[in-house]
C-alpha cells in the first residue's frame, strides 16, 4: 500500500481548486475497470491514480477518462508513456504538487517547499496552513524531503519556508554566534544553505543570516535595547529587560559584576544560546548569590532581571503586515515563587516545566495591580522589528511590570506556530505573508 492507513486496492486521488484528499478503492472485477465513482470524479475533479503495481489495460482506461497515472516504486515501470514512474513513496507529494500546478496553467500559483521537523509540520498541516491544492492567493505547499536529491526538489519549487532552527546539531557557544560561524547543521539544511549561496536571489523564507541573530540571547538582547526610543510621554515606557552575560559563576566576581549592573535579586539565568540545542530552554531563578553554586544553566549565560508581571504574559506575531496578539498565563511573582522555592534555585525548561501561576495566585494578581497593555506602544514595537530583523514571519513575548507599567519584551523568536490565533485568521495572514516576501523579491531582482 502506498499509505499505511489506506486499506488495500487501489488508491485515487483527486485535487481541483477547492479541495484535495485521497480515497481507497476496491479492486476492479470483471470486465469494469473504473467503478461509478471513479468515473464521477473524473468529470469533476482533476484526478490522479497512484499505484505500485502495473496495469496496462487499466491505465489506458484511466487515461481515457482523463485520469493522471503515477506508478509508485515499480521495478519494471510502464511502457505507457503518459504514466509518471517515480522510485520512491517520497518522490509523491513533490510529483502531485508538480502536476496539479501544470494542470492549472497559471504562471500565477507558486510551488513552497518547505522544511521542518516532523512535529512542527504536523501542527501546522493540521490547521490547513499547508494545501496541496492552491490557497486562496494560489500557493502550493509541498514538504522537502532529506531523504531524496535536494536539487532537484529545489529545481520545482519557487520558495522555500525553512524552519532552520529545527536542523541545528550543535553551536559552539564560544564563537560568536553570527551565521554560519559556530553552527553545525544537518546535512540536508547544509544543502539548503548551499543552494541559496550559489542562487542568491531565490526567494527564501526568511534568509538564514537575518535569522541568526535570534539564536544569541545577548543579540535578542542588544536588538530590543533599540526599540527604547518609542517611549513618550504619556506613553508607558518599552524596554529590554536589564540584563548582564557571564562566562561562570563565580561568587566574588559574579557579584561585583551584579553590582556594576545595577542588577539585583531575584534575576532568572538563561543560556546565552537561545534555541536549536536541546538545553536552550534550560533557565533557573535565583533569589540569593550563594544559589549560583553548581547551577546547571549552560554557560556562558545571560542573568535578567525578574519582571513582577501579575502572571500575565502577551504573546505577540507579526506575520507579513499584520499583528496578533494573545493573553496567557505566566509565572507568578517572584515573592509566590521564592515561599515555595525552599533556599534552592528555582530550576525550569522553558518550553516544558514553565511554573505558572495558580487560580488563587491569578485572583490575587488582579485585586493587587491594574496596569493593562498599551497595544499601540507594542504594534509600533513590531514594525520596528520587522524592519530591523528584515523577517516575515516572527514572535515576541511582552509583560507589564508592576507598579511602573514598563511594556518588557522578554524573548523574541522566528516562526513560532502563533496557535493562539484563529486558523480564520491566521492562514489567510501566513499565506499572504509568504506571496508578499516572494513578489517583493522577484520585484528587487528584476529592477
Amino acid at each position: 500500500d502506498l499509505f499505511p492507513d489506506a486499506p488495500s486496492g487501489f488508491l485515487e486521488m483527486a485535487a481541483d481548486l477547492n479541495s484535495f484528499g485521497y480515497i481507497s478503492l476496491p479492486a476492479p472485477t470483471g470486465n469494469h475497470l473504473l467503478n461509478e465513482l471513479m468515473l464521477e470524479w473524473s468529470r469533476t475533479s482533476s484526478c490522479f491514480y497512484a499505484t505500485s503495481t502495473v496495469d496496462e489495460d487499466l491505465f489506458s482506461e484511466l487515461q481515457s477518462h482523463n485520469w493522471k497515472v503515477i506508478a509508485v516504486d515499480n521495478e519494471c515501470g510502464t511502457k505507457d508513456s503518459g504514466v509518471v514512474n517515480i522510485g520512491k513513496l517520497q518522490e509523491l507529494l513533490i510529483t502531485l504538487a508538480t502536476l496539479i500546478k501544470k494542470e492549472i496553467a497559471s504562471s500565477s500559483i507558486l510551488m513552497v517547499g518547505y522544511a521542518m521537523k516532523p512535529s512542527r509540520e504536523e501542527d501546522f498541516a493540521k490547521r490547513g496552513a499547508f494545501p496541496l491544492y492552491p490557497s486562496q492567493n494560489g500557493l502550493i505547499f509541498v514538504p522537502l524531503s532529506f531523504e531524496l536529491h535536494l536539487a532537484s526538489q529545489l529545481q520545482e519549487v519557487d520558495i522555500i519556508l525553512h524552519k532552520m532552527t529545527d536542523e541545528i546539531i550543535s553551536i559552539d557557544p564560544n564563537c560568536s554566534i553570527s551565521f554560519p560561524r559556530g553552527i553545525s547543521f544537518s546535512a540536508g539544511m547544509s544543502e539548503v544553505i548551499r543552494f541559496m549561496e550559489e542562487y542568491p536571489d531565490f526567494c527564501i523564507i526568511d534568509p538564514f543570516k537575518n535569522i541568526s541573530p535570534l539564536l544569541d540571547r545577548l543579540q535578542i538582547q542588544e536588538i530590543l535595547v533599540r526599540l527604547q526610543e518609542l517611549g513618550s510621554e504619556g506613553r508607558p515606557k518599552l524596554r529590554a529587560p536589564h540584563s548582564l552575560k557571564v562566562i561562570n559563576f563565580s561568587g566574588s566576581e559574579l557579584q561585583k559584576q551584579l553590582a556594576e549592573a545595577n542588577l539585583s535579586f531575584p534575576l532568572i539565568v538563561k543560556p546565552q544560546v537561545a534555541c536549536g540545542v536541546a538545553d536552550a530552554h534550560n533557565m533557573a531563578l535565583v533569589f540569593q548569590i550563594e544559589e549560583f553554586s553548581n547551577l546547571s544553566v549552560p554557560l556562558p549565560a545571560i542573568l535578567q532581571e525578574y519582571i513582577d508581571h501579575g502572571s500575565k504574559i502577551y504573546k505577540f506575531y507579526v506575520i507579513g503586515d499584520k499583528v496578533f496578539h494573545a493573553v496567557k498565563t505566566s509565572m507568578p511573582n517572584a515573592n509566590l515563587l521564592k515561599s515555595s522555592s525552599g533556599d534552592e534555585p528555582l530550576t525550569f525548561n522553558s518550553l516544558k516545566t514553565l511554573p505558572v501561576a495558580t487560580k488563587e495566585q491569578l485572583l490575587l494578581n488582579r485585586a493587587q495591580d491594574n496596569k493593562s497593555l498599551n497595544i499601540g506602544v507594542v504594534e509600533e514595537a513590531a514594525k520596528l522589528l520587522k524592519e530591523s530583523l528584515g523577517l516575515t514571519i516572527f514572535g515576541f513575548d511582552v509583560v507589564v511590570q508592576e507598579g511602573s507599567g514598563d511594556h518588557v519584551i522578554v524573548d523574541l523568536n522566528y516562526l513560532p506556530s502563533f496557535k493562539e490565533v484563529p486558523d480564520s485568521e491566521a492562514m489567510p495572514a501566513f499565506w499572504d505573508a509568504i506571496r508578499q516576501s516572494y513578489e517583493s523579491k522577484k520585484g528587487k531582482v528584476q529592477t
